[in-house]
């Protein structure tokens, strides 16, 4: 009877030691981004709960993950501050303009008429040359790159009141509102317009009062608010590609297991790959919806768009390296690679399903 007791005790003595340990060994991983908590009208929540099933099958629960959507938890820099210290948030996304401000690099996605095609960007965007460059958010930020979303789909169209652009000449004279970006701005001056930078929730009335004649953004958001209301032409030149990086606090990374650790690695591959083929559909949709809405649509053919690029790039490379602050060289190795992936995507291509192939 005495042992039994002793057995009783031994057991309830050791339970907080236990739970300690199962509590030690379960992880929470909360990702903050500013986009709806909606399955269909963004392609980056969509891919984190892709991500959150995966990482909680991978580690058997171990981990656990929880996505904060619709800006819950603060701005874009409020919660990369957090995600430094990666004690009460672990991850965050966040577009061009937050990014740059804590990598200056990123900013080379600015670029005009970077890319020609999504195969391109997303070619890009996974490859060994970005990836190394994103690496060195570990040393500068204490955050790690995890890929990079397309924000809104990527490419953007202009839309306006005065009148259809058709070529560079068209934009002479225009005002047209741009993020609070000087990288923008430099391009919007470079092709003749007003660069009249304001933020997001002055955007409609400054085109209601005629403060701008127009604006850019991914067809996407172009539909969903109703830009056909306050302008009457829209035009899909893809100058600029908006994009989003995925962080990850390093410390908390590096308190993972190994096992875990890959499984949040391959997860977020996964989730990007599936966040790329949403935004395209999503971007498609929203510039069908466009042409059906606005007064008029048109698409930009790639001579001109090479016509936009000869005199945006310059301006704003000129912008970048003198006022921004990036070496020169780096700006070329950047053009370049990109140049190189979208030769070697388009030969591929031919190579694999356009050729004529002998059968051995």
């Amino acid at each position: 009877m005495k042992l039994k007791m002793f057995s009783r005790i031994a057991v309830i003595a050791a339970l907080p030691l236990a739970m300690a340990a199962v509590q030690a060994q379960a992880k929470e991983m909360a990702i903050a981004t500013i986009l709806p908590e909606n399955m269909s009208n963004n392609s980056v929540y969509p891919a984190l709960m892709r991500f959150k099933d995966l990482v909680e099958t991978r580690t058997d629960g171990e981990i656990t993950v929880r996505v904060f959507g619709n800006s819950q938890l603060g701005s874009e820099v409020d919660t990369a501050k957090e995600v430094q210290g990666g004690r009460t948030l672990q991850s965050t996304i966040i577009t061009t303009g937050a990014m740059s401000s804590y990598f200056s690099d990123y900013q080379l996605m600015t670029a005009p008429f970077v890319f020609d095609n999504w195969r391109q960007a997303w070619a890009f965007l996974d490859g060994d040359w970005f990836a190394d460059l994103m690496s060195n958010t570990v040393e500068e930020t204490n955050m790690r790159y995890l890929g990079t979303f397309d924000d809104g789909g990527g490419f953007v169209a202009f839309t306006n009141n005065e009148r259809l652009i058709k070529t560079v000449e068209d934009l002479k004279g225009l005002n047209i509102r741009t993020e609070e970006n000087p990288g923008h701005v430099a391009i919007i001056k470079s092709l003749g317009g007003f660069a009249t930078p304001l933020p997001w929730g002055e955007v409609i009335t400054a085109l209601e009062t005629g403060l701008a004649d127009g604006q850019f953004n991914a067809p996407v958001l172009n539909t969903t608010y109703n830009f056909h209301e306050v302008t009457d032409y829209t035009t899909l030149t893809g100058h600029v590609y908006n994009s989003a990086a995925w962080l990850i606090s390093e410390d908390w990374y590096q308190g993972l297991t190994e096992e875990q650790k890959e499984a949040i690695v391959t997860s977020a591959r996964e989730a990007i790959a599936i966040g790329h083929g949403m935004s395209a559909a999503l971007a498609t949709a929203g510039w069908q919806e466009s042409c059906k809405t606005f007064k008029d649509c048109y698409i930009m053919p790639t001579e001109e768009r090479e016509r936009m690029a000869d005199v945006a790039r310059p301006a704003w490379k000129n912008w970048i390296v003198n006022d921004f602050g990036i070496d020169a060289k780096k700006v070329d190795d950047f053009l370049a690679e990109v140049k190189r992936v979208g030769e070697e995507v388009k030969s591929s291509d031919m190579d694999n399903y356009g050729s004529v192939k002998t059968v051995q």
